[in-house]
């Protein structure tokens, strides 16, 4: 399971300005309907694989019942909604066997940190596959200066999706040069990705949820078409206007940023899903299925790429 934890330091509870974006919905992501009318969640999100979706909600809840004690244990009963997302590792996990328990989750919230992202068979990425080699965990940042002030994008993947042959890096058609390799033969999606876009630029609930969409130009980008049984669901949250949960205002006030500003904060997004991606691959290693041992997927041949790449007049940066 991985956690992400928006407010680390909050003593309360802090609703998040978020927008969702489903390209396919063969998946899920637990709390977006309330972030479709809301347009913001509360609490941690955290990914796991497709059968651990409800030990690992009900684990954050409590977390949150015991991290924010004084909210959630006074005389004002609360709901608590987490946004908990998968994606399935049935290949190289024995996922029937539900191994993921209440006190992994807790250990994943209570270690987040600030802090390169552990990437590859790491987290709810473990068992992984994309594009037909070890899949994962991937992550990428932006820094975008506007209006004079410095900002920051950053894009956390699970990747699990995409044939051998579709893969492109750079727009270089790797995949087609590999495709002979592809395991099993297989020329069918079964996988998903979920794309969570992190940024501290003031924006309101309708602006993240165009945000969200470009995850799909950047997952394009690698080659996919979001194939039929793959879940491809994006979600963009701010956590810029924090205030705590408590006694609203009768009026709100927040800041956001102008609609004529957003080409470049497009552009981070779609540039960063599509790195992240391919960092998940970079750095997974080879991986043996836990059901028989008879299942092996192989990292992606880094050096094969890299010749694949300068044959193409586009070296690897």
């Amino acid at each position: 399971v991985t956690a992400i934890v928006p407010h680390p330091r909050a003593e309360a509870p802090i609703p998040v300005f978020a927008g969702f974006h489903r390209l396919n919905g063969n998946g899920e992501m637990t709390g977006t309907h309330w972030i479709e009318d809301g347009g913001y969640f509360l609490g941690p999100i955290t990914i796991t694989n497709t059968h651990s979706v409800g030990m690992a909600h009900h684990a954050t809840i409590r977390w949150m019942l015991e991290r924010y004690r004084a909210t959630y244990h006074g005389r004002r009963p609360r709901w608590i909604m987490p946004v908990t997302a998968e994606t399935f590792d049935g290949i190289l996990n024995d996922i029937n066997t539900l191994a993921l328990g209440e006190a992994d989750v807790l250990a994943a919230l209570d270690t987040a940190s600030d802090g390169p992202v552990a990437e590859g068979n790491t987290g709810g990425g473990t068992a992984m596959i994309a594009y037909g080699f070890k899949g994962g965990t991937g992550s990428a940042s932006r820094r975008l200066v506007i209006g004079g002030r410095s900002y920051m994008v950053g894009v956390l993947v699970q990747a699990n999706h995409g044939q051998r042959d579709w893969l492109t890096i750079c727009g270089v058609p790797v995949g087609r040069h590999l495709a002979e390799e592809a395991r099993g033969g297989e020329t069918a999606e079964r996988g998903s990705i979920i794309v969570i876009v992190a940024t501290d630029i003031p924006m309101a609930p309708h602006q993240l949820k165009r945000m969200a969409r470009r995850c799909s130009l950047g997952i394009g980008r690698n080659g996919t078409p979001g194939g039929n049984s793959s879940g491809d669901i994006f979600l963009a949250f701010s956590t810029a206007n924090a205030r705590p949960l408590g006694d609203p205002p009768d009026i709100h006030r927040i800041e956001m940023l102008d609609d004529d500003l957003f080409d470049p904060v497009y552009m981070a997004v779609v540039d960063g899903t599509e790195e992240a991606v391919i960092n998940a691959m970079l750095a997974a290693e080879d991986m043996v299925g836990t059901i028989d041992g008879r299942e092996r997927v192989e990292a992606v041949p880094t050096d094969r790429i890299l010749r694949i790449m300068n044959r193409h007049g586009k070296p690897f940066p």
